[in-house]
């Protein structure tokens, strides 16, 4: 981030990283956790379930790397060490069902930890809101997507 850039941010870079950096972290548990469910999923309709996963979990690793990059932008370092990732996210990570055909359990993590996102970047809209504009287009981006990953769940409940 330039010297005009950082004039203008009206909130501590390190605060910001801070939350970014939770976000960051809690996008690759998120990404884990549908590409995991994608890999064990069975059972009716499988495998409409399984593109579906594989997508939000591609949707939440590019997250991440948004997230990476912007954080290293304003001079922070992402987390190098996966072991770091649960303990500096906003949430636990979510243990997925042992029985992957338990589609309507899938549905209601998926829908739960999208929730969760959705609050994460609602609070950092909010905080960034007029005070850091490149961070606030990067987390407003992010949460119309999580946003639409949730209604997709929601929608697959109401059958």
């Amino acid at each position: 981030m330039g010297k005009q850039a950082r004039a203008i941010t009206e909130i501590p870079l390190k605060d910001i990283v801070k939350d970014l950096t939770k976000a960051y972290a809690d996008e690759w548990l998120a990404h884990y956790l549908y590409w995991y469910m994608a890999q064990i999923v069975c059972g009716k309709a499988y495998e409409d379930m399984k593109e579906l996963l594989k997508k939000i979990a591609a949707d939440e690793k590019e997250h991440a790397e948004e997230l990476a990059d912007l954080i290293t932008k304003l001079g922070g370092v992402p987390i190098a060490n996966p072991m770091e990732l649960e303990k500096n996210a906003n949430a636990p990570y979510i243990m997925p069902p042992k029985n992957g055909a338990d589609i309507n359990r899938i549905i209601r993590i998926v829908t739960e930890a999208e929730a969760s996102a959705i609050d994460v970047y609602n609070k950092i809209a909010k905080k960034t809101f007029g005070k850091d504009h490149v961070t606030y287009q990067v987390v407003v981006h992010i949460l119309a997507e999580e946003i639409e990953h949730e209604e997709m769940f929601e929608n697959l409940m109401e059958r």
